[in-house]
């Protein structure tokens, strides 16, 4: 243990899901979930990963806005191959930040393909509920209608293998809606990890000491700061972005029988509220002085 505040601890399992948003553009590559870019996002963990113009979220979300099609109804963009997504529509993402819709979301991520009530069976929701928020999310472009299904059943899939957006926008509205989905998507982050990491004692013994955590805290510029997590998020997106070596078992049937999701996090982040430093021109005997003297 350092005094950075280096702790080793260990990884994070799966938890409940939350929501994405409704809006969305192709997105350049390199990019994960969250709202950002990979030097600006999050990536693949939940419904996707990357973050805002300067986070990572692989929930897979991720950069700059790209792609030049017309969006479907919502303002979903364009994507093929479940690639990548950038969200752009203010109303679409303020849609996503919804608890539920995330879930559902996740929840397509590990099972691959669900009905409404094999959802309802996961999250512990209704089907009419579960099948009014799939269909929310399909008129955004997240989810579509993977086929297959029997009878009035309708297997629904997630649309992209990543999801991107900015939080700072020159329209207020949209910094608005993209901070209410950060709020959604990083309290059921966080929750996750100290769920795991606060109950490492109860973890399989095949993890032995492989996995944990580890921060640090350094003095350094913007700039500084800005070239640290482009190459921090460079590495992670080689290792775990949307086409890491691990990515065909996205498909459930081809996970090994003992895989577990375990989920990788980079955050980067400045820290405002740190006590100011004493004053240096205080001396000794002022700040023995009791009151009045």
């Amino acid at each position: 243990m350092t005094s950075e505040e280096r702790a080793a601890v260990r990884s994070s399992s799966p938890g409940r899901l939350a929501e994405p948003a409704q809006a969305a553009k192709r997105a350049s590559p390199g990019e994960t979930v969250g709202p950002g870019k990979p030097a600006d996002s999050a990536g693949t963990a939940g419904p996707g990963p990357t973050q805002n113009p300067g986070k990572a979220l692989d929930r897979d979300q991720g950069t700059e806005p790209g792609g030049d099609t017309d969006p479907p109804e919502g303002g979903s963009g364009p994507h093929d191959d479940r690639g990548r997504l950038n969200l752009t529509d203010p109303k679409a993402i303020r849609a996503l930040a919804h608890p539920l819709r995330w879930a559902l979301l996740e929840a397509l991520g590990q099972a691959g393909t669900l009905t409404a009530t094999q959802a309802s069976e996961m999250l512990g929701e209704s089907p009419a509920n579960c099948a009014f928020h799939l269909r929310t999310l399909a008129k955004y472009g997240l989810v579509e209608e993977a086929g297959g299904g029997r009878g009035r059943e309708r297997p629904w899939r997630r649309a992209y293998d990543g999801m991107t957006w900015r939080t700072r926008d020159a329209d207020p509205q949209f910094s608005l809606a993209a901070e209410a989905l950060d709020q959604v998507w990083m309290d059921r982050l966080l929750a996750r990890a100290r769920r795991s990491l606060t109950s490492m004692a109860s973890w399989p013994e095949a993890f032995g000491e492989g996995l944990g955590a580890s921060s640090s805290r350094l003095y350094v510029t913007p700039e500084e700061a800005r070239e640290l997590h482009a190459e921090m998020m460079e590495t992670f997106e080689r290792l775990v972005g949307m086409h890491h070596r691990f990515a065909g078992r996205r498909d459930p049937k081809l996970r090994p029988p003992d895989a577990v999701p375990v989920e990788f996090v980079l955050l980067g982040y400045p820290v405002f509220d740190a006590p100011p430093l004493p004053d240096e021109d205080l001396t000794d005997d002022e700040t023995e002085a009791g009151p009045g003297g």
